[in-house]
């Protein structure tokens, strides 16, 4: 069990069970962003895949230190609790109450409701942090991973996911609170300037640029997409159905998360993982 007191002192827990911080920051995420997902996650294709993908990762590139992972910005808990169902220890840091008591009620044993910010963590006291769809949401995001980077341990683990290609930006972006997209190479490069050290990067998500460019990307650009955020359309987008297009979506995205096992990088996608350690 991770000594959270001793790592963060100005934690206090509640009767909850969640560790929470004295202060609050403000992040750029949609308000009820937590509810929307906790009502999807379950049975999404692409949270589902995403896990599949992340769990591979860590287990070719685990913790140095063979310490917890903090899934920072972890939302309502869906990748720790795929991480721990993998045999890792997790810690979860979500500045969103509803998010922290979802991921509690997920049953995620240690979770704290706080930003890197507002935590109060040690200077190096981290052996390995979870950055999962979390970098698009920070506007200098330059300084978010230098902070990142000035609580990690010499050689500790940095794992990251983030969405690809500026040429996909849709209303979707905004909506989520997206500052930007990445290529593989773009975020590499914040990675190491940051101050470490790239050991795998490789896109995911190969079958679904095209459709993302034609059904969101391009209606948005002729000012054709929708001007608000409609449960159905989301849930709809998360479950594709059992038709052919379906099925073969499934194919296409099969093989994934064995390349990230085998460490093979994969030419193109709709997001980026990446692993790197701190140098």
């Amino acid at each position: 069990m991770t000594d959270i007191q001793r790592i963060a002192p100005e934690l206090t827990l509640g009767a909850d069970g969640i560790w929470y911080s004295q202060s609050r920051q403000e992040v750029s995420y949609p308000s009820d962003g937590n509810e929307a997902c906790f009502q999807v996650e379950e049975l999404s294709f692409w949270f589902k895949h995403r896990n599949a993908c992340i769990v591979a990762a860590v287990t070719a590139f685990p913790p140095n230190d063979l310490g917890p992972v903090f899934d920072i910005g972890g939302g309502n808990g869906y990748v720790s609790l795929g991480l721990i169902h993998a045999g890792f220890d997790v810690v979860l840091v979500e500045p969103g109450r509803a998010g922290a008591a979802n991921a509690r009620k997920r049953g995620v044993p240690t979770v704290i409701c706080a930003s890197t910010a507002t935590a109060g963590f040690a200077a190096t006291t981290l052996g390995a942090v979870g950055l999962f769809d979390v970098i698009e949401h920070i506007e200098d995001d330059a300084q978010f991973l230098k902070s990142i980077r000035s609580l990690v341990k010499l050689g500790g683990r940095l794992y990251a996911t983030v969405p690809t290609y500026s040429a996909l930006w849709s209303r979707e972006d905004e909506l989520a609170g997206h500052f930007r997209r990445y290529t593989c190479n773009s975020i590499c490069r914040a990675v190491e300037q940051a101050g470490f050290r790239i050991d795998y990067a490789t896109y995911i998500f190969r079958p679904l640029p095209l459709p993302i460019l034609l059904l969101r990307a391009l209606p948005h650009r002729l000012g054709r997409g929708s001007s608000s955020s409609d449960a159905r359309d989301t849930a709809s987008d998360h479950q594709p159905g059992t038709g052919i297009a379906s099925r073969a979506l499934r194919w296409l995205l099969g093989g994934e998360a064995g390349n990230i096992a085998s460490k093979r990088r994969m030419a193109c996608g709709s997001s980026c993982l990446i692993v790197a350690s701190a140098t």
